[in-house]
This record gives structure tokens, sequence and C-alpha cells, in this order.
């Protein structure tokens, strides 16, 4: 007892606290707490790649109807295996290996309650003492949350915005040492909307075969490009080194709020299995909990019976709402665009402080645009870039019209006077 009252043993978990401070969410919260209530006007969201709200981007009916009959069929209502049921996985196992040089087993594919569950398995396997992992910069801020709280030292190579976001090959084998477990590669690219060549993957994959590591691929954008650039598996190279894939049906059907995805061992050479990861991947997914068994009973139909259509749409709108974006950014002389988005839904544009007179960095941008336009972007240095910008353009693209003009509204009535 102390001063007559209990003494309890629990208290705040600081590290968890630190771990979720830098999550997309928890930034996008804090602008968002500043948007200004007496605003009419609507809030343009164009922080955050959830474009299921648009009705221009709507899933399709089939996918619709694959739930609704996995739920009426009664066949998946009970507890489903911890790797995921098997019809899924040979689905899954079937669509990824139509881009692939070697036919993928069901053996291969484990589900995951989407592809967060995904990253949050390969990060806790590889975790070990003194073990380091490599992340590319600028890149998604749950890979750093997840590490450091998995106790996995973190270290960045940088993605070059000169050579459209390429990765820096040299920089990599400069930070790896004998502790160096994998490398994170994001294709097509979340934050920077860039789509790597099957000439540079190869090289990812020739530099972590000579440092003895594996290739993390998160590929939940895969085949949302619109530019030169067609995706190209990381898979394509998994006999040169082991690839373990993420991803999920989130983006291309636009339903992450189903929840599911996957994570692939692309090893023709059977490599994991030899040094045990396979076992431990299972050894998590045994102390985890799973995707919802119904709609893992949908994604038989949704893989095999959506129509080319369907993804034409989809694309068609993202390739319009890039070029809106693109273009209506050169008008904008506080922000520059080092390169057009080729895929994915973002593109990483860098503040040009000098041009503003009460603006200090990039978070003190979006926190102003918030409280004075109701636009809400998502501030670089929640993905590694100080005084850089992310902006998502999966929205209806008359918002992303009005959503770009006020930025540029904003940027006058800040701009620094002659």
């Amino acid at each position: 007892m102390e001063n007559g009252s209990v003494r309890w043993a629990f208290g705040r978990n600081e590290e968890l606290m630190a771990s979720s401070a830098i999550s997309i969410r928890g930034i996008l919260t804090t602008i968002m707490s500043n948007l200004n209530q007496a605003d009419q006007r609507p809030t343009i969201p164009l922080g955050h790649g959830d474009p299921s709200a648009f009705p221009c981007f709507r899933t399709t009916q089939i996918a619709e109807d694959a739930v609704v009959d996995a739920l009426r069929s009664a066949n998946f209502n009970g507890y489903g295996p911890t790797v995921g049921v098997l019809p899924a996985r040979k689905a899954i196992a079937e669509y990824l290996s139509q881009d692939l040089p070697h036919q993928l087993s069901p053996d291969d594919i484990f589900l995951t309650i989407g592809c967060t569950q995904a990253i949050e398995v390969i990060l806790t396997v590889l975790a070990r003492p003194n073990a380091n992992i490599l992340f590319p910069r600028p890149g998604f801020p749950f890979y750093e949350a997840r590490a450091s709280y998995n106790h996995l030292e973190v270290r960045h190579f940088d993605l070059l915005p000169e050579k459209g976001w390429e990765v820096d090959l040299d920089a990599v084998e400069a930070l790896a040492d004998k502790n160096t477990v994998a490398m994170v590669i994001i294709n097509p690219g979340n934050p920077c909307g860039n789509v790597f060549t099957y000439q540079h993957l190869k090289k990812v994959a020739e530099t972590a075969r000579k440092l003895g590591i594996l290739v993390i691929t998160d590929e939940v954008y895969d085949h949302l490009t619109f530019g030169s650039n067609p995706f190209v598996p990381m898979g394509v190279f998994g006999s040169i080194a082991p690839v373990v894939t993420v991803g999920s049906i989130s983006k291309r059907w636009i339903v992450p709020g189903w929840r599911l995805g996957w994570l692939v061992t692309n090893d023709p050479n059977g490599v994991l299995q030899k040094y045990g990861i396979v076992d431990c991947i299972k050894g998590f997914l045994n102390i985890s909990s799973d995707p919802a068994t119904f709609i893992q009973g949908a994604v038989p139909q949704i893989l095999e019976k959506t129509q080319k259509d369907f993804f034409l749409k989809i694309v068609n709108i993202l390739r319009e709402a890039a070029d809106i974006c693109y273009d209506t950014i050169k008008e904008i002389p506080c922000i520059t665009c080092p390169s057009k988005p080729e895929g994915s839904m973002f593109v990483m544009v860098k503040l040009n402080l000098s041009t503003l007179e009460d603006i200090n960095d990039d978070l003190d941008f979006c926190v102003k645009l918030a409280k004075e336009e109701s636009v809400i972007i998502l501030p670089g240095v929640a993905v590694g870039l100080r005084n850089w910008l992310r902006i998502t353009f999966a929205i209806e693209p008359s918002s992303l019209k009005e959503g770009l003009g006020r930025i540029k509204a904003f940027y006058e009535r800040h701009a620094k006077k002659n």
C-alpha cells in the first residue's frame, strides 16, 4: 500500500506507444485534429491510400457475390487451418504463378489478416539478438514500427529520386554486415509511385545473393501500373536469392477492410526451408489470429472470376488521376515532383520552404493546410523524408482537382512577398 492506496503492478507500455506514434494513422489523426469545424466545405482526403469510399472505385460485384456465396454456404463458419484454407491457398498459388517462371505450391502460401499481418509475421520470424534489417527511405513506416517492437535494428538505404526512385544498391552493400537478415522493397512503390524495371529487380536479387540475405518484397499494389514499366514480381528472381512476398486483395480489388492478405515464399532452391524460416512462419501463425474464414472461402471465386475490364477501369482512373496530379503540381511553386507516378496510388513531392514565409517544415505545412483548407496530406517525415509530402491521388478526379486547387490557394496565401 502507498499512502493508503493500492500500488498497481502494471503501467503504460512506452515502447508500444513510441511505435504507434510513428504510424501513418497516428500522424494523420494528429493532422485531422486540426481541421476547422467551421469550414463548411467537404474535407479532401489526400493522405490515406483507401479509395473504397468513392463510388468510382467500388469493387466488382463478382467479389461481393463471392463473399455472400461463401457466407451462405455454411462451409466457412468454423475455425480454419492456421496457414489458411486449402482452396484459397491453391487459388492464390495459381494467381501469382501466372507471372512467375516457376509454379507455386499451396504450401508456399500463408494467409494473413491483410498485408500488415504478413509484414508482422516475417519481421517477427527474422528477429534475433543483434540482427539488423535494411529498409528503403522513403518507405512505409509500419515496417519501422514492427521492427522496432521486435528489437530488430533498422538501417535505411535511399531510393534515388533522380533515378526514378531506384534502390541505391551501393548503399545497401555498405550498410549490410554479418548480422543483416533481409532487405525490403516496395513495388509498385509506396510512397513514391515508382515501378521497378526487370533489370533493376534482377540487380536487387544479385545484391541480396552476394550479401547472403533474403528479399522481402511488398507487392500489395501489384498490377496497379499505368506508366512505361510493367509490374514484374520479385519472385521471378527467387532462384537467385530467396524472396518472401507480402500482398493482399486490398488494393487491386479496392477492399482494404476485408483484411485478406498473404505471405508467399518464392524459393525454388529451398533455402528458407533449410534454414528453418518456413517452420518459424508456421509457428508464428499457430499463436496468432487468422483472417475471417468466409473471406478465405470467397478467394477462389474472387481471383478466378473477376473480369479484366474491372482491373482496366481501376487502372484508367488511376492513370487519369496521376496525370491530373502531376500536371497540377507544376502550377504550385512550393512543391516539386521529381518524376511522374507510374504505379500505386501515391506521389512524393519536395516541399520548397524557401517559397513560403511562415511554414516551418512539412508537418507544419500539413497541419496549417488542414486547418485553413480542409485538405489532408501526409508529411514526408512520416515516411522518412523530412520536408517532402506524400499525396494520394486515388480519389474521385473531381475531388482531386478541388483538393489541388485548395493547395494552390494555400500556397498563394503563404507565399513569400518580393
